[in-house]
């Protein structure tokens, strides 16, 4: 079943040519939403830091999540819908456009 899933596509950083910044939600620290990662041949948990809804339609996962296995977590951002990324878990919270919480 995972061989024929490939690995995400990474979406590029907003630029001002691209019109209106995307709208960028986020959840509550104490419970994040997270996804599944396709890397290096396995799942990798990835925790969300945040939505974006482009003014395109496109929707874009901020995530942190460990690659390759060695505990070294990055900052990735992923085009959504892709077969590379499933749910993992869905914060008991809804997301906010507000400020980030402390």
């Amino acid at each position: 079943m995972s061989g024929d899933v490939v690995e995400p596509v990474e979406a590029r950083p907003w630029r001002p040519e691209n019109g209106a910044k995307p709208v960028v939600r986020t959840w509550p620290h104490r419970d994040p939403p997270a996804l599944w990662v396709w890397s290096k041949g396995r799942w990798r948990w990835a925790t969300v830091m945040a939505r974006q809804d482009w003014t395109d339609g496109r929707i874009a996962y901020q995530v942190s999540v460990d690659l390759d296995g060695s505990t070294c977590v990055r900052a990735r951002t992923y085009w959504w819908p892709h077969p590379g990324l499933r749910v993992a878990h869905r914060s008991a919270y809804p997301s906010s456009t507000g400020p980030v919480e402390r």
